[in-house]
């Protein structure tokens, strides 16, 4: 559904008139942010047409993604969806992977990433686990945490910052992996790691 007038008017002071990810200032259009409606400004972002079209895959971005260097850090969450979910394809790019580690997003908002991020195209298994910031865990990866944690049965302390290498995914819970910590194999909550690249 494509915005009322009042809600264009809406984005586009609240935009500045220029592209919310690169502050281009021609070709401005509405482009919403799936999986929402976008019948509203705060569903949608003001992108330029080179930025839209490298959003849907039309055309190669090249090297256009560093100005989310500063679009990342906007306070609208529908940008810092967009910023994120862009992000986490420069897998290869430290300078991206680098800025993620630096954002924070709150629950609403990681919850709109994941909206899409968790749905694969053809009706392929979602992806499920993800560390603290999001990012896809495989196994085999390598991870390290995020906090001090108690290990349950055992007298110790996994402490902040210890790396876990090679974790093994949990099948059936999204939430969990194991890694060796202390030559243990244990448990550990998803929401407590981050992955190494």
């Amino acid at each position: 559904m494509p915005l009322s007038a009042a809600e264009r008017d809406l984005l586009i002071t609240r935009a500045g008139g220029c592209c919310e990810l690169c502050g281009a200032t021609a070709e401005l259009a509405a482009s919403a942010v799936a999986p929402r409606p976008g019948d509203s400004a705060d569903e949608t972002i003001l992108a330029c047409r080179t930025c839209r079209e490298a959003l849907d895959g039309i055309a190669e971005p090249d090297h256009r993604w560093h100005c989310l260097s500063e679009s990342a850090w906007s306070p609208v969450p529908a940008v810092q969806v967009v910023a994120w979910r862009q992000l986490e394809q420069l897998d290869t790019e430290a300078w991206a992977q680098d800025l993620l580690e630096q954002l924070y997003l709150d629950e609403p908002t990681m919850a709109w990433v994941r909206a899409t991020a968790d749905a694969e195209p053809d009706g392929a298994a979602p992806v499920l686990h993800r560390d603290t910031f999001g990012a896809v865990l495989n196994a085999g990866d390598t991870v390290t945490l995020i906090k001090d944690l108690k290990v349950r049965g055992a007298n110790f302390t996994a402490k902040r910052g210890t790396a876990v290498r090679n974790i093994s995914l949990v099948p059936d819970n999204p939430d969990q992996i194991e890694g060796r910590v202390n030559d243990q194999r244990i448990v550990i909550l998803t929401e407590f790691v981050r992955k190494l690249s």
